[in-house]
């Protein structure tokens, strides 16, 4: 399995001079199980899908998106996915259910999906994107998606529903929380990153800034740090940076927690993950 981050950013793109070393785009990573030379597997759709189009060379995107919860870093990339936005494509896109959107409604996904992606606030909805896309509201629990196995735990995070994943293929395993508040309860995000050879979580906040961290829903640093200890995880990559923290600021505040228990690593565009 071949894991890479197409977008480490959170909140809002981070353009500029100061931001490329680790990179602007906003949440987006690609899973490709062994065997396959592309991503079959995408988890969370910022703007960091443009990179995933430029991978694919003019090649279609065939495969699964998984959504960990609606906000707009996570979401604003699917209007401008070439690569998915194409007759030849063939994606599924899944999402958390919450409000009217539930695994036995139909159509009741692209329609909370297009709450935020339709006119007046975009010129076309879900039902806009060419190719053959169909959106699914999921509930908790183990399923296949992109020739991975997958676990979806709702973890504590503000503003809707969220999900976290687990990501099984290949003998190896990932964590993916990118937004998550772990002092509400731990408990969600331990069963996920539970002996997990990499976990991917937000590191959006210092210790310092544990207030606006806790009101926004976040983890501190130091909260990630100690989550991945008590996980047991094999090592430890920090996304979902603020986008204000220029690389400089991003690579100090990394400094601040223990490099080797477990592993730690500032999670960079481009960069792979396992594989």
């Amino acid at each position: 399995m071949r894991i890479v981050l197409h977008g480490v950013r959170g909140s809002t793109p981070a353009p500029g001079a100061d931001f490329l070393r680790v990179g602007g785009s906003t949440s987006c990573l690609g899973v490709a199980p062994m065997g396959s030379a592309a991503p079959t597997l995408l988890l969370d759709a910022g703007t960091g899908l443009s990179s995933v189009s430029r991978s694919l060379a003019g090649a279609p995107f065939v495969g699964d998106i998984l959504l960990t919860h609606l906000h707009w870093d996570h979401v604003q990339g699917l209007p401008f996915f070439r690569a998915g936005d194409r007759d030849d494509a063939a994606v599924r896109l899944m999402l958390p259910a919450q409000c009217e959107a539930s695994p036995d409604r139909p159509g009741s996904a692209a329609e909370l999906l297009g709450r935020s992606m339709s006119p007046p606030h975009f010129p076309i909805g879900p039902d806009g994107l060419r190719g053959d896309w169909t959106f699914d509201a999921i509930a908790e629990g183990s399923f296949v998606a992109g020739g991975c196995t997958v676990t979806a735990v709702e973890v504590p995070h503000k503003g809707g529903r969220t999900f976290g994943y687990r990501v099984e293929a290949d003998g190896a395993s990932l964590a993916y929380l990118p937004d998550h508040h772990p002092a509400i309860d731990p408990g969600p995000g331990l069963e996920l990153a539970r002996d997990v050879d990499a976990l991917c979580h937000g590191a959006m906040f210092a210790d310092s800034e544990r207030a606006i961290a806790h009101a926004y829903g976040h983890a501190t640093l130091g909260e990630t740090h100690r989550l991945a200890q008590e996980a047991g995880v094999g090592r430890l990559v920090l996304i979902h940076h603020a986008p204000s923290r220029t690389d400089d600021e991003i690579d100090a505040l990394a400094r601040q927690i223990p490099a080797d228990d477990p592993p730690v690593s500032v999670g960079r565009e481009g960069d792979v993950v396992l594989g």
